[in-house]
Parts: C-alpha cells; structure tokens; sequence
C-alpha cells in the first residue's frame, strides 16, 4: 500500500515506520492514524520483521501531538471519533506482538508522548522532549496517557505532569524512567538500529512469547500475568529454537536461530 503521511523501510529484521509531516512537527490527524494503523497490521504478518520502530520526520519532533488545527473545529461527537481513532491505534500497538520501539528524534508532546508510551519502551535523542500539555488547552490527554504515564513513571510523577502540563528535557525523562537510553541527537536513528541487534538476534518465539506475559500482567494484574507466563514458557518448549538455543549453550556456540 502507498502513503501519503507516513514511509516505512525494512532492514535487517527491523522495520522503521517514520510519521512525515514535518511542516507541522508530524501531528496526528485521523489520515495518519489510519495508516498508522494499516501499517502496523501489515508489519504484523510480515515473517521479514522481527522489530518495529517508530520515529518522525526532521529534525525537530517525533510527534508534537494531535492536530490542534483539527481538534479545534470539532465538536463532542466528532472528538469521541478521533479519540477513539487514535486509542485504536495506540491499542494495536501496544498489543502488536512483536516488540515495538520509539526512537523519538525532537519534540514528543500530547499524542506523540501517548504514542512513545504505547511502544514497549522508549529509545531518546539527547535533544528530545517530552510532555502531556493538554490542560493548557482545556482537555486532558485522550490516548492513553493517563492510564500508560502511571505505569512508566508512578502515579505521583505522571499527576504532576498531567495536571501542570510541563515539558521536561530528555534527561529528566531518563532519570524518571519514561526513557531508558539516551543517545546524540547526530547519527540517532543509526544508534537505535545498532541498538536493536541485541534483540534483533534473538529468536521470534520467545520475544513474542515475553511481551504477551508482560502485557497480561500489565491489563490483568498478577494472576493473569503468571498464567501468560506458564502458558508461554510451555509455547517455547515445543519450538525449534528452545532446542538450538540449549544446545548452543551445553555445547558452548552461539545459537542459530530460525524462528521456529
């Protein structure tokens, strides 16, 4: 399929979805969204993709947030439209079963902090930023930043920055958590992928395997979360790849995997 907002590449097992608006710093309108969300579905199914990783165009912004311009002309029934659009999206890709990475390159406000929360964890440029400032427009975030802030960062840090709408700098956004590795903002997206081999490497199975038991403790709690688990770690029994990678062990070589 053609896009018109956003451009996807495959390299080496990891496929790189970048949002190109840049002339309004890759807002999210419902257009986007949707090919977001076609995108994600293909990747899904795609047996050449072992990680995705999101990111925007320019120099400036990973996401800025949802289109104001768009937002601003719309009323309550057509806002629930385009909140539901992007929950959609978000929970697609929260629930993608591969690993999903933000690699965020500049701004990441409102919706494009809501979307670096829905990836599994978030890659940052030194120059990054981070924030939900939608109180200062008179709403609250509606993509999930309410209920994933919290999880990343604890419900004190996430109210704070909920209610006051502050931006904080990529540093800040280390040392709380919500990102896990800094890298410089020249050659960033090339550090990300180089990065990414560490998992890259890994067989399919029981990277697939893992997020499913981390993501049910997250939407179940612990009870839900042990069952994925045991579940899963029974699916990694009957592959291919259980058998090579405990054979290269006892037989001191690094694995070969197929992701079977």
């Amino acid at each position: 399929m053609q896009y018109t907002f956003i451009q996807i590449a495959i390299q080496a097992k990891i496929a790189t979805i970048t949002i190109n608006r840049p002339e309004v710093l890759n807002a999210l309108k419902f257009e986007v969204l949707s090919e977001l969300r076609d995108a994600m579905l293909t990747l899904r199914d795609d047996t050449e993709v072992k990680v995705v990783v999101i990111t925007g165009a320019g120099p400036k912004a990973f996401v800025a947030g949802a289109d104001v311009a768009v937002m601003a002309e719309l009323g309550s029934l057509e806002a629930r439209k385009y909140i539901m659009a992007g929950h959609e999206t978000f929970d697609l890709i929260a629930g993608f079963p591969k690993p999903v990475v933000a690699a965020v390159n500049g701004f990441a406000l409102g919706g494009g902090c809501e979307l670096a929360l829905a990836c599994d964890f978030i890659y940052a440029a030194e120059n990054a930023r981070f924030g939900l400032p939608e109180i200062t427009l008179g709403i609250i975030p509606g993509w999930g930043g309410t209920q994933r802030l919290p999880q990343r960062v604890g419900t004190g840090l996430a109210k704070e920055m909920i209610y006051t709408g502050k931006v904080i700098d990529a540093a800040e956004a280390k040392a709380i958590g919500l990102v896990n590795k800094l890298f410089p903002a020249e050659g960033f997206l090339d550090a990300v992928k180089e990065e990414l081999k560490a998992i890259v490497s890994k067989s399919i199975v029981p990277l697939t395997m893992a997020k499913a038991a981390v993501n049910a403790y997250l939407d179940g709690g612990g009870a839900a979360g042990n069952a994925m688990e045991i579940q899963s770690v029974c699916i990694c029994f009957s592959a291919q790849d259980q058998k090579e990678g405990m054979a290269a062990f006892l037989e001191k070589r690094k694995p070969e995997f197929t992701d079977k």
